[in-house]
């Protein structure tokens, strides 16, 4: 039986990553905050969480992260940045998922091909940043990019049929997003995991610690 554990799984598409995962086939355990109680910014809430399930899990997928905290909406621009707002949107988008791979990696197969995967953003690609903005959601999300490519090299030293990459989804219809859409379409959750599970489906360890969007493309660091 294959498995998955997705780590967000209340959210728009962490709920579709379940369902989609589950008609699939797949035996699917999801754990997030608001169903759970799991804190990814308390290592202790992590590690008592992830602690109590027994692998293998061949695929975990990890879909948390925020972009506008505790009124700490993304900054047109560098005389708009704070302290504060900084510091939340690297505890929730940067550390938090950095805890969650820590203690996840046990729980993936050592002699199986597995595939460990967080959720990024474009707008976290210093390459392809051409506007400008946004200032502490783009460097939280630079940085989790930063911790996946250290923690893909990390893993094929033990895991060599594992993957391990960050996954841009496109911009999603979601509670997430609704109020920064403005004319950028968006998909539902639903075709959003889809293409995310299509994309995962394709990956091998030579793609392991890159970075790619929802239809595969490479996304430049």
């Amino acid at each position: 039986m294959q498995r998955a554990l997705v780590i967000g799984s209340s959210g728009g598409i962490g709920s579709a990553l379940v369902a989609s995962l589950a008609a699939q086939g797949w035996q699917v355990t999801g754990l997030s905050r608001r169903d759970d109680g799991l804190e990814v910014t308390d290592e202790a809430s992590v590690a008592e969480h992830i602690g109590a399930l027994e692998g293998p899990f061949h695929r975990v997928l990890v879909v948390t992260g925020a972009l506008e905290i505790d009124g700490h909406a993304p900054e047109k621009a560098l005389k708009h940045l704070t302290a504060e707002g900084m510091a939340t949107q690297f505890a929730v988008n940067t550390i938090g998922p950095a805890l969650v791979m820590k203690h996840a990696l046990a729980l993936l197969p050592r002699d199986k091909p597995s595939v460990l995967a967080a959720m990024s953003a474009r707008v976290g690609s210093i390459g392809d940043n051409k506007a400008g903005g946004w200032h502490s959601y783009r460097a939280s999300k630079a940085a989790l990019n930063q911790i996946i490519r250290g923690a893909a090299i990390e893993l094929g030293r033990t895991h060599r049929q594992a993957v391990c990459v960050a996954l841009h989804p496109g911009t999603v219809a979601t509670p997430f997003t609704e109020k920064y859409l403005g004319r950028h379409p968006a998909v539902p959750p639903g075709e959003a995991a889809s293409n995310l599970l299509r994309v995962i489906d394709g990956l091998g360890p030579a793609d392991s610690g890159q970075f790619f969007d929802w239809a595969g493309k490479p996304v430049p660091w």
